[in-house]
């Protein structure tokens, strides 16, 4: 068989997506089988990131040209038994979709997004979904989030398939990571560590907000706080209010960054904070949680299925409520770490190859219920539910 994958957020910094399809690669080609893939990527430099035994084609990078004519230009051409995409399948695809949905949070809060940008999905995931011959989703919060919204489709079509942290992701020695971050990014300080998008969505303002109620409740404290993630319309907005916190001095915006020096941020970090106020998933709490860190995080969306008690949980609407939480860690090395040794527990629950095995069995579902479909007279093929 084989199976086509839309791999073109590789190398774009489209974090969470990228994330998630870089690694499923990965794993399906370490998967004994003798499936062929091909991932459509959107330039040369991400095709050298596309794993070994994966061919990798290169469509165009403008979304309106992949998704309007290059990407199913592409599908005819080499005839796979399926398209998986993120969210969004091309104008006219050949083949049967199997769309990945993270989430739905277009729907139920657009003010997280550009209003263009809501509209956008609102359509176009609409009539993915509608066509899908599978949709996959990370946790029973985002499958039920889905159904919610597109209520016309059959449970059984909504597959649940966990993510996981990378196996990159790991403790390393805590003096040794020290040493890379003041080398890479100047931080001598002790510090907390919040990574993603500086994005309304991950609520780095109400983080902001905390670390000051935090900075003036126990002045002893001496730690910084650190953003790992890449600006985005909203960051002027973050960066005025971290202007206007009274802490300014102790607040740090990295940047995006790599995997590489995500894994000495988090090995070096005291703890790691998720504020977010809506999550399909989160990997980021996965990822602190596999390199030793104890995690404070949202009690809201997917967050709290996905720590299953590993982790002290806030409500994130409450800067003293995420303070306190965050003072109960870095106050208390007893409690800090229980929570380690948890989440290192929590994080094992989670892998890749697990997450590759379980996506080939839905395309394998799918291209069987195809050939099935294909080898039934005309009349009697049935219908497509949609």
């Amino acid at each position: 068989m084989r199976f086509a994958v839309d791999a073109h957020a590789i190398g774009r910094h489209l974090t969470g997506n990228e994330v998630y399809v870089r690694n499923l690669l990965k794993a399906l080609a370490a998967e004994e089988h003798d499936c062929d893939y091909i991932a459509y990527v959107s330039s040369e430099e991400a095709s050298s990131q596309v794993p070994a035994g994966i061919r990798s084609r290169l469509v165009a990078a403008n979304p309106f040209r992949r998704l309007g004519w290059d990407l199913a230009a592409r599908v005819r051409e080499d005839r796979p038994d399926l398209l998986h995409v993120q969210y969004t399948a091309p104008l006219g695809c050949p083949v049967p979709i199997v769309a990945s949905v993270h989430d739905v949070s277009f729907l139920e809060h657009p003010e997280y997004l550009t209003p263009a940008r809501a509209r956008q999905l609102r359509w176009t995931v609409r009539a993915t979904v509608r066509r899908a011959a599978a949709v996959l989703t990370g946790c029973e919060f985002s499958k039920q989030s889905i159904l919610n919204a597109y209520p016309e489709l059959e449970p059984e079509s909504v597959v649940v398939v966990p993510y996981a942290a990378a196996p990159e992701f790991r403790p390393i020695s805590p003096e040794a990571a020290k040493v890379e971050t003041l080398k890479r990014f100047s931080i001598q300080a002790p510090f907390v560590l919040s990574v993603g998008d500086i994005q309304p969505r991950k609520n780095p303002i109400g983080l902001i907000q905390a670390f000051a109620r935090l900075v003036r409740a126990h002045p002893r404290l001496k730690h910084e706080l650190a953003f790992a993630g890449k600006d985005t319309w909203f960051s002027g907005r973050v960066r005025e209010a971290a202007r206007e916190s009274g802490v300014a001095d102790r607040i740090r915006f990295l940047g995006f960054v790599t995997d590489e020096d995500l894994l000495y941020l988090y090995n070096s970090a005291d703890v790691f904070a998720f504020p977010s106020l809506y999550e399909g998933f989160g990997i980021p709490p996965l990822e602190a949680m596999a390199c030793g860190r104890a995690v404070v995080c949202s009690k809201v969306s997917a967050v709290p299925e996905v720590v299953d008690g590993a982790a002290i949980v806030f409500d994130p609407h409450s800067p003293d409520e995420v303070a306190r939480a965050l003072a109960d860690v870095l106050l208390d090395s007893e409690l800090r770490g229980r929570m380690e040794r948890l989440g290192l527990r929590r994080a094992a629950h989670f892998n890749w190859r697990e997450t590759a095995r379980r996506t080939l069995e839905v395309y394998q579902a799918v291209a069987e219920r195809r050939l099935r479909s294909a080898s039934l007279p005309a009349g009697s093929r049935p219908m497509v539910h949609r």
